[in-house]
């Protein structure tokens, strides 16, 4: 399976939204009204991916609400409740320089400038003031990604995050 064909979680469907069959997003993009520009959205369902072609959507308070093609009522728009949508990686944009996205960096290895191993990395979250990358290894480590100061590279080729970290932090 190349990169593009992995699938990207993207947000959820938390429930029905009128009689018409829209349905209200919690989205995990940034902004969050942008998970309305990616089509086709694969559903979760009953352990099945099944594909649903975005008709339109918008920002609504501190979610989103969407309509799928061939969902047509509120009933239709039920059965989707709780179904995780996701995207393949390649309907994501290309990114250039010192941009990722963390998916994109979830699985490399993480190593200290002295060559020593921390782990890989899980996930990252957001804290306010930084990003973190959440590096399982020997132990859990949560590293500020922080350019220059924290990361010293990324290095695509060989799967490598370098830091500038103490392995005993």
């Amino acid at each position: 399976m190349g990169s593009g064909e992995r699938r990207i979680l993207v947000g959820r469907i938390s429930c029905v939204h009128g009689l018409r069959g829209w349905v209200k997003v919690y989205s995990y993009t940034d902004p969050r009204e942008n998970i309305v520009s990616y089509s086709p959205w694969q559903l979760k369902t009953n352990n099945d991916w099944v594909n649903y072609h975005v008709v339109t959507g918008r920002r609504h308070g501190k979610s989103v609400i969407v309509k799928l093609a061939t969902v047509e009522d509120r009933d239709d728009a039920e059965n989707l409740r709780g179904a995780e949508i996701a995207i393949w990686r390649d309907q994501l944009a290309n990114v250039s320089g010192e941009e990722y996205y963390w998916t994109d960096l979830e699985g490399l290895e993480v190593v200290t400038t002295e060559g020593i191993s921390l782990g890989r990395v899980d996930h990252l979250m957001e804290t306010g003031a930084n990003d973190v990358l959440v590096v399982k290894g020997d132990r859990e480590r949560l590293i500020p990604f922080i350019r220059s100061d924290v990361i010293v590279a990324v290095r695509w080729e060989s799967g490598v995050i370098e830091v500038a970290w103490d392995p005993d932090f």
